[in-house]
C-alpha cells in the first residue's frame, strides 16, 4: 500500500504514519509547519518531507489512499489534486475504522477523561501481556507511539473524540469507529465554533451511541444527569452499564481502593470514576477485578494529567491539562481533598478558541472557587493571532465569579508573582492545553520560594 498523508505534523497524523510505516506501508507526506515531537520522530522512521509546503506533484494515481489531516484547508492543492484524479481520500479516523474493522473495538467518548481512560486500559492490557492496536492522545510510558495497528491484535482501544473528522468530512470523530464496546465518560460543552449551542453538542452523544454495533455494550458514567438521561431515552440495543466513585479512602496523602486497600498512585474524584470505567472495559476484555486492581496500583497517570513536576514535604507543584470548565473544577478539587491540610495556588491558562469567548467565559463560573489563590493567564497574543477582543481582569472576574481572582496577559507578569508567594504548605497546580507562552516549569519548580 502506498499512502499519502496531507498535514503529517499532526499528533494524531504522524503517529498513524509511523505505525503504517512499520505495518510495510510505504508512507509519504506534506506539511506547511513541523513541530517537535512529530518532526523528529517522523525524521527517524524517514518519514520527514524533505520540503516544507504543499506541492502537487507529490499527488498521483500510484498513491492508493490519501489520508487527510484536520488543520489542512478545502483548497489544499494536494488535496485538490487527489479529488481530481479520483483517488480515494480518508480522514484518520476513517481510516483508523478501516484497519481495525475485523477487530473487536472499545471507543473511550466523552468531554474529560477520554485519555486517561484509555490510558488505564492499555496500561492494564499491557500488564498482562495481551494483543491490542490503539489509539489514544497522549505519549505513554513504555509506549512508543500513540497509535499502533497491526494484523493480529484481535482488539484496538481507542480514544474517541468529539470534534470533526477532516476538512471534507464534518462528523464528529468518534461516530465512524463503529465501537463494539463504548464509553461516555461525561458530557461538558467544548468546541463552540463547531458546535455554537449545547443542545448541539450534546446530541453528538446521542448520535454516538447510535453508532455502538448492535448487541454492544455501552459503559457511563451515571452521576452525570445530563448523559443519564440520552442514555435512558436511547433506543440503541446494547447493554448499559453505569458507574461512578468507587469506594476509597485516603490516608497521609494517598488514596486507597476499598475493600483490598488497593494503593493507587493517581488521586481525585475523576480519576477514581476514570478507573471504575477503564475497570468496567477491561472486564468485558476478560480481565477480572482483582487482576485489574493488581496492574493499576502501578498506573501512574497519564502525561499532563497531574504530573508531578516536582515534590517534597511541604509542596507539590503539579501540571494539568485541564482548560475546559468541568476539567479545571475536578483538577482543583482533586487536589484540595488530597491534600487538606495544605493551601493550592491554583493557575489556569486559557487559549482555546471556546475559553476566549466572551460568552463561553461565562462556563468558567465557580471553578476556580475552592483554590486558596486563584490565577488566570492568557497570553495576549492569542486574542491577536485569534483576531478577537482581548479580555480585561474584570471580564475574567466577572465570568469566574470570583473577585479575588488575579489575571495576567503577560508571562513574565505571571511568572514574578508566582515566585512574590511562600509555599510552605502549599500545592503549586499549572493548568493548561499550551505552554503558558513558553514556561519552563521545572525551573520555575525549583525557584519557588518554601
Amino acid at each position: 500500500m502506498r499512502i499519502h498523508f496531507i498535514a503529517i505534523g499532526g499528533s494524531a497524523m504522524h503517529n498513524l504514519a509511523i505505525a503504517l510505516h512499520k505495518k510495510g506501508y510505504q508512507i509519504t507526506g506534506s506539511d506547511d509547519v513541523i513541530f517537535e515531537p512529530a518532526k523528529s520522530r517522523l525524521d527517524k522512521y524517514g518519514l520527514l518531507p524533505a520540503e516544507m509546503g504543499w506541492n502537487e506533484d507529490r499527488i498521483s494515481t500510484d498513491l492508493d489512499a490519501i489520508i487527510l489531516g484536520m488543520h489542512a484547508r478545502i483548497d489544499n492543492p494536494e488535496l485538490l489534486k487527489a479529488q481530481e484524479l479520483g483517488i480515494k481520500i480518508y480522514s484518520y479516523p476513517e481510516y483508523i475504522y478501516e484497519q481495525s474493522k475485523d477487530k473487536i473495538r472499545v471507543v473511550i467518548g466523552g468531554s474529560h477523561g477520554k485519555t486517561t481512560i484509555t490510558s488505564m486500559i492499555l496500561h492494564v492490557l499491557n500488564f498482562y501481556n495481551r494483543d491490542f492496536d490503539y489509539l489514544v492522545g497522549a505519549q505513554l510510558a513504555g509506549f512508543e507511539t500513540m497509535v499502533k495497528v497491526t494484523h493480529e491484535a484481535p482488539v484496538m482501544i481507542i480514544e474517541g473524540d468529539e470534534y470533526l473528522s477532516s476538512p471534507i468530512d464534518r462528523r464528529p470523530k468518534f461516530h465512524l469507529y463503529k465501537a463494539n464496546v463504548a464509553v461516555i465518560s461525561g458530557i461538558a460543552w467544548d468546541h463552540i465554533n463547531v458546535f455554537p449551542t449545547y443542545a448541539d453538542y450534546t446530541s453528538q452523544f446521542d448520535k454516538f451511541i447510535d453508532t455502538i454495533e448492535e448487541g454492544g455494550t455501552l459503559i457511563y458514567c451515571k452521576a452525570d444527569a445530563d448523559l443519564n438521561e440520552i442514555v435512558s431515552n436511547s433506543t440503541a440495543k446494547v447493554t448499559k452499564i453505569g458507574y461512578a466513585i468507587p469506594d476509597h479512602e485516603i490516608k497521609n496523602g494517598i488514596t486507597y481502593l476499598l475493600p483490598g486497600e488497593t494503593e493507587l498512585k493517581i488521586f481525585g474524584d475523576h480519576n477514581l470514576m476514570n478507573l471504575n470505567a477503564a475497570k468496567l472495559v477491561c472486564k468485558t476484555l476478560n480481565i477480572s477485578d482483582p487482576e485489574f486492581n493488581n496492574a493499576i496500583s502501578s498506573f501512574t497517570g497519564a502525561a499532563k494529567r497531574l504530573e508531578v513536576i516536582s515534590a517534597d514535604e511541604s509542596t507539590n507543584v503539579y501540571k494539568d491539562f485541564a482548560h475546559s470548565p468541568s476539567k479545571l473544577k475536578a483538577t482543583i478539587d482533586a487536589v484540595k481533598t488530597q491534600f487538606t491540610d495544605r493551601k493550592l495556588v491554583a493557575c489556569i491558562e486559557l487559549h482555546t478558541f471556546s475559553s476566549l469567548n466572551k460568552d463561553f467565559l461565562k462556563e468558567y463560573a465557580g471553578a476556580m472557587d475552592k483554590a486558596d489563590e486563584a490565577i488566570v493567564f492568557i497570553d495576549i497574543k492569542s486574542f491577536e493571532q485569534k483576531r478577537m477582543e482581548p479580555f480585561s481582569e474584570d471580564d475574567v472576574q466577572q465570568a469566574f465569579s470570583n473577585p479575588k481572582l488575579k489575571f495576567f496577559n503577560d508571562a513574565n507578569k505571571l511568572k514574578a508573582y508566582l515566585l512574590s508567594l511562600n509555599y510552605r504548605n502549599t500545592n503549586l497546580l499549572m493548568m493548561s492545553s499550551g505552554n503558558y507562552a513558553g514556561f519552563d516549569l521545572p525551573k520555575l519548580a525549583a525557584e519557588l520560594p518554601r
